[in-house]
């Protein structure tokens, strides 16, 4: 029987049943925009959706600027906030759809857990301030940071909730008797100015949330919220309790006027090197509660005792009453140094169960995979660690030989050969290299591209190491592998072609169709490497196949959208080429199959846009896996999606399957294993960071499968490797 329709003027009253095709959920939090209800996806993704009061959809005002944010939130990387799915600021009760990220905000631990240590504390400001420069690059100010708005996860801490505008310029109003807004976290100018409102008014905030997470309280205090709003635009911050080596860092975040605020790249450079001593919040397992006997989910920070955690969260329909601040949540110890005060309404995450630092969504009814328990087995076989001769901050990239060797390739090392069994460099030829790509491999030999501009392909002898031949690469070419063929791009149009094992040319032309193709994937089972380019109106891609030995065009067709192939497959081993399509905004929408052989493409839609997806195929599945970390399953031939998977990875490599695995690896140097059947996180390693710090890297280079071994790179310089079938000792 379905629950009869809500009644009254309360908030309760005007809640909806549904926001445009999500039906809504539990109640995860409500603020004086909106209110915040769990849902899913057609596919069971997982969503908080925010529906704005009904009071504020009628303000013509208000859902201009919604419209607004809503456009400029989609531009923020999901590494730091969660990504916006869907939204309709159009609708009778405009909405917005984030991707649901499970942990604690940053207002529940200390509550529950007490202020952060000096180390989590330092951590936290480095996360924060990452995360307002990337909300701030995309031409965001937050204007409601607090410590409600932040997710504590293992890979650090999530903003959320600023994709709602303010219904007016003011951010105090009295509505009701409520203020809206809040106070404890806003800067002055947000009451004296709030038409000049930016960025700085978000690191005020900052500066307020650190000493909160740093004491318990803010830096102003009172029970009224008018007294606080005057403490903010005339008193000096009370830091006392404030770690002394951040306590200076903070006082310049709540300086009175902006201009003498630290930007979000000041902040990070005043903590460099970064923390990594910090624990990270890591999920507790399964245990019974101790009220009902029911398995419950706890979240505990790494190195706690989970028996002695309290930290468990029910399901978000179950209220839960430690929820509710009250005069018995308030802390002794803080209470000596102030009365508490409300820090005002903050919005409820529920921990769901992670593995590892990650969580998955199944398809309704779709049964919940558990990580397997590690056992007591010996060392990984063939784990080794090898620096390399390596400058700047890009980490090596390495390909497997067809002698079962490694060969890498970095900046300060045009090649070198690498013992697959102990990591042990066979040889190493040192050369001024510029861009980093993995070596490539041809009868007996192994080339890469060298120089500052990548301006010479040199070969080296497999066995020895001596140079071989060499070729010029075009002005801002390419290099491309293509069995015993290299192929390289060139700005004009042309195509050359080059035998692998001679250097000799085999040919150099501009191929029909095509004014400036960009190099695809190569088909080894046909010989036929795939060329692509958009038309001039951005309408359609023209995709040719070219036998790369003759340079032959065996087919081409112009397919509608933008385009871009990344892979062949096909349940019967070959032949289908896969493309990636991308809308306006350069996100991907949807997989299209194009068969060559009976010209047929179908689009295959994805169970939402994904931002700069890598991705991978194997037979008809393909795994694609986003910069800010999410890996999303989807099956071509029965266009459904199979399982998806938030990683919190941040910058992160291709994706390379191996083992029933799928692998790839993390800017800060870390292996992930992830099991491509359940969509379960198995293990990774830790981070490998030079001289602690994490560099700029434009790409990260993929790991390399190598029989039983995964082989990977990180940015401090080295090669290492781990056992493949056990990625839970990693």
């Amino acid at each position: 029987m379905p629950p009869l329709r809500r009644t009254g003027v309360g908030r309760e009253a005007e809640d909806p049943e549904y926001a445009g095709e999500y039906r809504l959920g539990a109640c995860l939090g409500s603020g004086g925009m909106g209110v915040v209800h769990l849902a899913r996806s057609a596919s069971g993704l997982r969503l908080a959706v925010k529906v704005v009061h009904e009071s504020h959809a009628s303000d013509p005002e208000f859902r201009a600027r919604f419209r607004q944010e809503v456009a400029a939130a989609r531009r923020v990387s999901g590494a730091f906030t969660a990504p916006v799915v869907d939204a309709d600021p159009d609708a009778a009760r405009p909405w917005m759809a984030t991707l649901y990220v499970p942990g604690p905000t940053l207002a529940e631990q200390v509550r529950r857990s007490g202020p952060l240590s000096p180390a989590e504390l330092r951590r936290l400001t480095a996360g924060l301030a990452e995360a307002l420069r990337d909300i701030h690059r995309a031409g965001v100010v937050h204007r409601d940071l607090k410590p409600g708005n932040v997710l504590l996860t293992d890979t650090g801490p999530k903003v959320i909730d600023f994709g709602i505008s303010r219904p007016s310029d003011s951010d105090v109003r009295t509505e009701t008797g409520k203020l809206i807004g809040s106070p404890p976290f806003m800067a002055p100018e947000q009451f004296q100015r709030p038409r000049e409102v930016g960025p700085a008014a978000d690191v005020f905030a900052l500066g307020s949330v650190l000493v909160h997470a740093a004491t318990g309280t803010g830096p102003f205090d009172s029970d009224s919220p008018y007294i606080v709003a005057y403490q903010v635009v005339h008193d000096e911050p009370d830091l006392s309790g404030v770690p002394e080596e951040l306590a200076p860092l903070v006082a310049r975040c709540l300086a009175k006027e902006p201009a003498d605020r630290p930007t979000p790249d000041e902040i990070m450079a005043a903590l460099q090197p970064p923390s990594y001593e910090a624990a990270a919040f890591i999920p507790a397992q399964r245990r019974p509660s101790s009220r009902s006997g029911t398995p419950t989910l706890g979240l505990r920070p790494a190195g706690s005792d989970p028996a002695g955690s309290d930290a468990t969260r029910p399901d978000p329909a179950r209220p839960d009453p430690a929820d509710t601040v009250g005069p018995s949540d308030r802390s002794p110890t803080r209470a000596l140094r102030r009365r508490r005060r409300p820090v005002g309404l903050v919005a409820a995450a529920v921990v769901v169960a992670l593995a590892g630092g990650a969580f998955a969504v199944w398809p309704e009814g779709g049964e919940r995979p558990q990580r397997p328990q590690r056992t007591s087995a010996a060392k990984p076989v063939g784990s080794w660690a090898t620096p390399l001769n390596q400058a700047g901050d890009a980490a090596p990239a390495c390909s497997a030989g067809p002698d079962g060797a490694v060969y890498c390739a970095a900046r300060g090392t045009g090649a070198a050969r690498l013992d697959p069994a102990s990591g042990a460099v066979v040889w190493s030829r040192p050369e001024r290299t510029g861009a980093v790509a993995a070596p490539v491999h041809s009868a007996g030999s192994v080339g890469a591209a060298v120089g500052e501009d990548g301006g010479r392909f040199v070969t080296y002898d497999a066995e020895s190491g001596r140079p071989g031949w060499s070729t010029a690469v075009p002005d801002g070419g390419s290099v491309h592998p293509a069995g015993d063929t290299l192929l390289l791009g060139s700005r004009s149009g042309s195509v050359t072609a080059v035998d692998t094992r001679t250097g000799e040319r085999l040919w150099r032309r501009a191929l029909p169709g095509h004014r400036a193709p960009l190099v695809g994937p190569y088909d080894a089972s046909t010989g036929v490497v795939h060329v692509f380019e958009e038309t001039a109106d951005g309408r359609h891609t023209v995709v040719s196949g070219v036998r790369a030995r003759t340079g032959e065009t065996v087919h081409s067709k112009r397919l509608a959208g933008r385009l871009e192939p990344f892979g062949v497959g096909g349940a019967d081993g070959g032949g289908v080429l896969f493309l990636l399509a991308r809308g306006l905004d350069t996100r991907a929408e949807a997989v299209v199959r194009y068969d060559p052989a009976s010209g047929g493409a179908e689009r295959v839609p994805l169970p939402f846009r994904l931002e700069e997806p890598k991705a991978v195929v194997t037979g008809d599945v393909v795994h694609l896996l986003t910069r800010a970390g999410t890996l999303v399953a989807v099956d071509t031939a029965e266009r459904r999606t199979l399982w998806q998977l938030e990683t919190a990875a941040g910058r992160v490599s291709a994706p390379v399957p191996g083992h029933d695995r799928l692998y790839f690896s993390a800017a800060d140097g870390r292996l992930i294993a992830v099991d491509t059947a359940r969509g379960v996180l198995l293990g990774q390693t830790e981070p490998r960071l030079r001289g602690g710090r994490l560099g700029h890297a434009a790409s990260v280079p993929a790991p390399v499968v190598l029989g039983p071994r995964v082989v990977a790179t990180a940015p401090d310089g080295s090669a290492f490797a781990v056992d493949g079938a056990d990625p839970g000792r990693w």
